[in-house]
Formats: C-alpha cells, structure tokens, sequence
C-alpha cells in the first residue's frame, strides 16, 4: 500500500488531503510510522522524529495513529487476494508476498492479476497499491518500492539479473543503512560490484546474510511464499520522555520490559532461548546484545536476569539512553524452510 496510515487518514479527513500529514511524532520522543507524499518532498520520512519531520516541514500535520482503522482496511484488502490466491504471505498490515501461480481466476498473465488486484483495491478502498511482479520474492519486494505511488514493475527473468547489477546495494531489500555504508567502505556500490565478491568473503565480513547476498545478486531466492508463516520473535521497547543517563534508571525500565515482554509471550504460548537487549543513544546509535540459553526462556524473573546481565555488562555508565527494549528470539517450535524448493514459474 502507498503511505498506508497516512492514506487512511488523508482518506477519511477531507481536511488533510493534499496537506503534508504525519501518523505519530507529535509527542516530544514521539517517532513517525509513516507520512504522506505531500511530506516527503521536504524528505519526511517514517522512523523519523517528529522534532526534525517538524523542521524539514514546519506546516506538517501530526495524526495520532488509529490502527482499527487500518487494521479493518487490511482485511479488506487480504480478502482481495484472497479472492486470486491462497498463498498469501502478510509481512504487515500494508503488504503481503502472493504467489498466483495458479490464479483462483482465469486470468493468464501474472501481470494482469497485479493491475486486476490494484484496481479492486481502488474501487473498493478508496486507496492505491503499488506492485511488483517477478519469478521470486526478493525481486518482487525490490520492484513493488520502484515505482510508488499507485505503480507496478515487472522484472522478468530474463531481466533480472542486469536489473540487480545496476541496483545500488542500498535499494537491495535486508540491507539497511549500516550494511550499505560498510558494503561502500569496502567498495561495493551496486549489485555488480557485490556480484564480483566470493561468497566465503561475503560471509566472512557480513555473517550468514552474505550467503543471501551471494545468491540474491544472481537472481537466486528459492524462498517459498508462506501462508502460515511463523513469527520468529517477540519484542518490547520504550522510548523514554527525557534521556537515561544511570544503571538504576535503565534496570528500573528494563524490568518493566521485562514484563510486558512476559506477558505477550504467555499469551502468544511461544517462547525462545534467546534473549537480546536493545539500546538506542540519544545520537540514534544501537547497541544489540544477545545471550542463548540451552532451554526456552518463559518467566519473568529469568528474563530480567539475562537483560539486567547484557545490560551490565555492555552499558557505559552515563551515556544517555532514549530506548531500552529486550527480543525473545529462537523459539523451541521454530523449523527451518526446506532446502528443496524451487523457483516458482509464470507468465508475466
């Protein structure tokens, strides 16, 4: 979807179609979910302060989130899939993966379906989607960000592989900005450039995502659209009001955490053996630290030992903390995707 929340909103309130419009960040510590074209032309952008989207853009509107409303409008548009395939893969309440392969609809080209889908949900919603077709997900993900808003881009298989080596690596989806800005220390500008690194060396400086890296460049993702995906992780995090400058004020915090994170696992009955600590400094740095344990992690008290640990052991008294937040990860149920599958064929 094309700057859901703030589409939803600028739908629903005539007043702020054609205004810069921001969902969230009003607040002091507040953090954008998203904002509208009309804002990113003064280059407003989602995760942004709302302090600074508010400096870029003196005139923009800030929205408090109201995510029944697009929680409701997601369903809508999962029953228009729905309604082409059953292999529908959500990432979020705005995107999902589809695998038409075999299109519920006599509909020949996959092409035809994406224009078919972004209709429907025009006519039905009042709002606009944009898409990307390919054999792959990684592809796909890639072209649907090409040619936002209201597009849609068709990377054939016979144009994959010139495609991604013109791509800057920051455009390849999974690396975000501190990959790019390591990949471009070590020289690696675009798909090309990464394309000339041994797959040992791309592991070597990026862990197992270099193997991905590897493949990805190649046009190779034999990754299966999955109906049911299974969440890997569960994560709690607050940002606080006025900076944390002491141990005592980050464990008092932490123990909070702790306990909401306790709660929602309870509640989801998943629980991992893994737990990380996340801390961001008042410069936006993030400090991430993990420990495993060789049994699922379920109570309270035991997540607070382990993130009271992670956090003694890696914060420097006195560096102030706007963020605190504690990943359970490594569920005991979790199963790997099989190494069999294949790379999906269709008519574009």
């Amino acid at each position: 979807m094309d700057a859901f929340y703030a589409s939803v909103e600028q739908r629903d309130n005539p007043d702020l179609r054609g205004k810069p419009v921001a969902v969230g960040g009003s607040e002091k510590r507040g953090v954008l979910t998203t904002c509208s074209y009309e804002a990113r032309k003064f280059g407003v952008r989602s995760a942004m302060p709302g302090y600074r989207a508010q400096e870029l853009c003196p005139e923009i509107i800030f929205v408090k989130p109201r995510f029944d409303a697009y929680k409701a409008v997601s369903v809508k548009i999962r029953e228009i899939f729905s309604r082409y395939t059953d292999l529908i893969e959500p990432l979020s309440l705005d995107e999902a993966y589809l695998d038409v392969t075999k299109c519920k609809i006599d509909i020949a080209y996959a092409t035809d379906i994406a224009k078919a889908i972004k209709r429907n949900i025009e006519e039905e919603t009042n709002l606009t989607a944009s898409a990307g077709v390919s054999y792959c997900k990684f592809i796909a993900k890639i072209a649907s960000d090409i040619n936002k808003p209201d597009g849609i881009t068709i990377i054939k298989p016979h144009q994959a592989i010139i495609f991604l080596e013109k791509l800057p690596v920051e455009k390849f989806y999974g690396v975000g900005k501190v990959t790019a800005k390591k990949m471009k220390a070590l020289g690696i500008h675009t798909g090309l450039d990464l394309k000339q690194w041994e797959q040992a060396d791309l592991i070597k400086h990026f862990g197992k995502s270099g193997k991905f890296y590897f493949d990805f460049v190649r046009g190779i993702d034999n990754r299966p659209v999955q109906p049911h995906r299974v969440r890997k992780s569960l994560a709690v995090e607050r940002t606080s009001e006025e900076n944390m400058t002491t141990l005592s004020d980050l464990e008092t915090r932490l123990k909070q955490i702790a306990e909401k994170l306790s709660e929602r696992l309870k509640k989801s009955g998943k629980y991992g053996r893994t737990i990380t600590l996340k801390l961001k400094t008042a410069s936006f740095d993030i400090i991430t630290r993990s420990k495993s344990m060789d049994h699922p992690v379920t109570g309270t008290d035991e997540i607070m030992e382990i993130g009271l640990l992670l956090l003694r052991n890696n914060y420097d008294e006195g560096t102030p903390i706007r963020l605190v937040g504690l990943t359970s990860s490594n569920f005991h149920d979790d199963a790997g995707e099989s190494d069999g599958q294949t790379q999906l064929s269709l008519d574009f």
